[in-house]
């Protein structure tokens, strides 16, 4: 065997899935993993361009945030303020707030100004562990500011080293100029929108929000359709706040993952595990709405439904830049393990992007995302939040 680029010894490894119970040793060469070891078998004389002994750190896979609107124009600081000082949601909609505010700032906003926002959102994300992010649009429902944002999404993922996923959110809520014509705004998204998000290449997958105060079952099933028709991958903000069985026709779509899911029913977790489909957390909306309705965890666990971790970042539900905090918010507020958590941010959320023969692991053959930690106990990234615990991050086997 060829002598690898890199090589950590004494690794206590976290593969995406599991904890090893014994040292490991992991070798990287030409940008992949090429061994995963004990090191009881590792030759004495082994050689690499460059030997890390990690003394016992945690070796993971890098993190995936496989939900998130980081692309978005101007502020909801002052909304938040007013619900506090006892404003209804009715009441700041009336007076111009909720999503539509952001849509106005992100329609009003340049490329370039909707770059230099998102940027240190992501940069916090990535000073976390995150080597793989997914981005949507979704801010500014028509078909140019749609595409605008994808391509603010596009040029992250070449200017900063990190995996960038975009996903078409055309259907994310119904703006002011197709008010009381919800199917002549579906009928934009399917027609238009979809066909030049794929001409142009700026989409990797197209999401809806399938729920009452966004569109109905079928509309975002016309909305799969026409995804599928383009090639992109399909997802769903569903059952956030009822049961319409969003999730259920996502799956039978094909649906790489459904998100939210709090008011998930069991023949919709039944859905999920006959389709492959991911079911993806979103503790910081669940947080920031002072929800109570927690997912249905223990039905997902007992059907065998991989269980995603996001921050679903965003400026009205969740101004939460920090998948770390995500593991200790999936492990208090949902009871989630916190081995399921860590794979919730590594395998099961590169699963949900449909990446998860690329990343997401430790394993021979899938690029070298990797991220060495201060500690010798994987639990110890969902237990604490705050520390600067990341020792050392890799991108395709650089530092990074």
């Amino acid at each position: 065997m060829s002598q690898p680029d890199r090589l950590w010894i004494n690794v206590t490894l976290f593969d995406g899935l599991s904890a090893a119970a014994e040292p490991m040793a992991v070798a990287v060469k030409n940008g992949l993993i090429e061994r995963v070891c004990p090191m009881s078998e590792l030759p004495a004389a082994e050689r690499a361009g460059e030997i890390i002994d990690a003394q016992g750190r945690v070796l993971t896979p890098g993190l995936v945030d496989c939900h998130t609107h980081l692309v978005f124009g101007g502020s909801r600081a002052g909304e938040f303020e007013a619900r506090l000082e006892g404003k209804s949601y009715e009441e700041i909609a009336r007076a111009g707030g909720g999503i539509i505010s952001t849509v106005r700032a992100t329609r009003a906003a340049s490329e370039d100004e909707l770059y230099q926002a998102a940027l240190p959102r992501l940069e916090a994300l990535m000073a976390e562990g995150v080597t793989t992010v997914e981005i949507k649009s979704g801010y500014g429902l028509t078909v140019e500011d749609e595409l605008k944002m994808l391509r603010v999404a596009r040029r992250l993922g070449r200017e900063r080293p990190v995996r960038v996923v975009t996903t078409l959110l055309g259907a994310h809520a119904l703006p002011p100029e197709y008010k009381d014509d919800a199917d002549g705004y579906i009928e934009l998204v399917c027609n238009r929108m979809i066909p030049a998000a794929a001409a142009e290449g700026l989409a990797d997958g197209v999401d809806v929000f399938c729920e009452g105060i966004g569109f109905s079952v079928a509309q975002c099933q016309r909305v799969y359709a026409a995804a599928k028709a383009h090639g992109l991958a399909i997802k769903g903000h569903t059952e956030q706040l009822s049961n319409l069985g969003g999730s259920a026709a996502a799956a039978r779509a094909g649906a790489l993952s459904v998100d939210h899911i709090e008011y998930l029913d069991e023949a919709g977790v039944q859905a999920l595990a006959e389709a492959g489909t991911v079911a993806t957390l979103l503790p910081g909306a669940f947080y920031i709405l002072r929800e109570t309705q927690v997912p249905p965890v223990e039905l997902l666990r007992r059907h065998g439904v991989p269980m995603a971790l996001a921050t679903d970042a965003n400026p009205g539900t969740s101004p939460i830049f920090s998948l770390r905090l995500m593991l200790n918010m999936a492990c208090t507020l949902f009871r989630l393990t916190p081995q399921e958590a860590l794979s919730g941010v590594t395998a099961h959320g590169a699963q949900a992007l449909g990446l998860q023969q690329q990343i997401g692991r430790i394993a021979p053959g899938l690029r070298a995302d990797l991220c060495l930690w201060n500690t010798s106990n994987p639990a110890e990234l969902a237990y604490s939040v705050g520390l600067p615990t990341l020792n050392q991050r890799m991108v395709a086997g650089e530092p990074a």
